[in-house]
């Protein structure tokens, strides 16, 4: 088995998926924009072979790297990236080299519309909120008012994660919106008060879990985005059944078969006229592909197991051949922002939590926006070590939360301020 993996250097622990692969007796072929020399020797070693790009955006060398694998070791069998920013890409490669599995373009377009999702939702009969497509501000606005009142939530159609998000709470604000979105596609919609839960699988060929996750998030990704805050999430032993029974309705209505999925729903904190009761789960989007950055590496943790072998058993086998290794615990995700200073350094976090602490260090920039500048991973048994953990990380030095003035050197603490007192701060 042939199978082309695009970007297997970015996020840093993708090349697992590659190394899975092999495992399995498949061909694993990289093709990445990063010369060979700079790759970590991990991701070389997960590899039969690596073809280097000047850039994953040129579609005709891209295009060149496949063809070349197809004349050396024949035809492949699957491309994929798992990853949302090439997701398109991926889609296009298959068409064009007529590849027998996986999604094709306009699949792919449709999963990836935030507008085209609407039907499917009504389809697997998980209840969402109320949307439209900007357009002009007489008709967003009559939609406003068909709602009731303000405030509402606008997103790019076609997007990931909070880039670009926004609450609207007057007319003003939509004028802005009007002014300034450019020629990117927008969608409004009723705002949905609650937290934020997500149902990861990994699907074999009729659409069925061969592995299930839950994860929990803040209650807006677009306030830690927009508004500098520290950010957490966990990944939990179990599944509520209720959100594992939507996540099934969901796959099945959408299609999605033979793939890693990541879909977002809320979960309402009150009860909401059109939308559901408290506790009530209310569709988000459907996303095709794992979850970012290291949130793999938390589900093993939490489950004591493996999802890249799992995933690559899956594109081989059709079948999970990996059974759990031990018990299951909360992997909890704590972050820090460089603007800001902490009550606890580093040394401090360790020692207090050093022996729960799976992974800590700098977050990559193409993903700090959303997951800070400095992550600790910890695996713990309860709820509550969880949340101690999060409270402990985030702990700052004298500092109301809103306040983002000073900051701290170290890990996840930024720039060295001047000497105590110096700046009135401290």
């Amino acid at each position: 088995m042939n199978v082309v993996f695009v970007s297997p250097q970015f996020p840093s622990v993708y090349w697992q998926f590659c190394a899975a692969l092999r495992r399995n007796g498949a061909r694993a072929l990289g093709v990445g924009d990063t010369p060979w020399e700079a790759l970590a020797p991990e991701v070389r070693a997960s590899l039969d072979e690596y073809y280097r790009v000047d850039s994953l955006e040129d579609y005709d060398q891209v295009y060149r790297a496949v063809a070349y694998f197809s004349y050396r070791y024949g035809k492949p069998d699957w491309i994929e990236s798992n990853n949302e920013h090439w997701l398109s890409l991926d889609a296009r490669l298959r068409e064009d080299f007529n590849l027998a599995h996986g999604p094709r373009p306009a699949e792919v377009a449709r999963w990836q519309s935030k507008a085209a999702q609407k039907p499917l939702y009504a389809a697997a009969g998980v209840s969402t909120a109320r949307q439209t497509r900007l357009t002009t501000f007489d008709e967003t606005r009559w939609f406003i008012g068909e709602m009731g009142h303000y405030p509402v939530f606008a997103k790019p159609e076609v997007g990931v994660g909070a880039c670009g998000t926004r609450i609207l709470i007057s007319d003003e604000d939509l004028r802005a919106l009007l002014a300034d979105h450019g020629d990117t596609p927008y969608v409004i919609e009723q705002l949905a008060r609650g937290d934020i839960c997500s149902w990861d699988a990994i699907l074999d060929s009729r659409g069925e879990p061969l592995f299930e996750n839950q994860e929990e998030f803040p209650p807006s990704m677009a306030d830690v985005v927009h508004g500098g805050l520290d950010m957490s999430y966990l990944s939990r032993p179990d599944v509520d059944p209720a959100l594992a029974r939507l996540g099934r309705a969901t796959v099945h209505a959408f299609g999605l078969a033979s793939r890693f999925v990541h879909l977002e729903f809320f979960r309402l904190l009150q009860d909401q006229p059109g939308l559901g009761s408290a506790g009530d789960y209310v569709g988000l989007e459907v996303n095709v592909r794992p979850p970012g950055g290291l949130t793999p590496e938390m589900m093993n943790y939490a489950h004591a197991t493996d999802v890249y072998q799992i995933w690559a058993d899956m594109l081989c086998f059709d079948e999970r051949r990996t059974e759990p290794g031990g018990t299951d615990a909360y992997c909890v995700y704590a972050s820090r922002r460089d603007a800001h200073r902490y009550a606890h350094t580093h040394d401090e976090v360790l020692a207090r939590w050093g022996e729960h602490v799976v992974s800590c260090g700098r977050v990559p920039d193409a993903l700090s926006d959303d997951l800070g500048n400095y992550q600790y991973t910890a695996r713990l048994e309860t709820q509550g070590e969880a949340d101690e953990f999060v409270a402990f990380v985030h702990e700052r030095e004298g500092l109301s939360d809103g306040d983002s003035q000073g900051v701290r050197e170290g890990p996840g603490g930024g720039a060295q301020p001047a000497e105590p007192g110096a700046d009135g701060s401290r």
